[in-house]
């Protein structure tokens, strides 16, 4: 399953945050070279390892208004919601493998 890029604004990416288990927000540009290389990795981690959350691709420079209502000020940033918080922010120089720690127990227990 590939990231969404269906969410056009702020209440609808709410809706799916607080109506899925997980939520994964990729916050992208179309300029961001560190971007188009991160993000296959992302979906491949997170289709492997967290398939119960939901992926969703949001282009920062298309919907402004997303971003700017999470304090979203630099890309990629990636966030993570588990039952409707956010649990994990990562922005810049993202490591795979840790974020791949940070959520896999709490996923566990949501999900058991």
């Amino acid at each position: 399953m590939n990231m969404r890029e269906d969410i056009d604004s702020f209440e609808a990416l709410e809706a799916e945050i607080h109506a899925k288990p997980g939520v994964l927000v990729y916050f992208s540009t179309p300029t961001c070279n560190v971007c188009h290389a991160l993000r296959p990795k992302i979906e491949g981690a997170f289709a492997t390892h967290f398939p119960k959350i939901e992926r969703i691709f949001v282009d920062a420079s298309k919907t402004p208004q997303i971003p700017a209502a999470l304090q979203i000020f630099s890309v990629p940033t990636i966030l993570v919601y588990l039952d409707g918080k956010e649990f994990a922010r990562e922005s810049r120089n993202v490591s795979v493998p840790l974020l791949i720690e940070k959520i896999r127990r709490p996923y566990e227990i949501l999900t058991s």
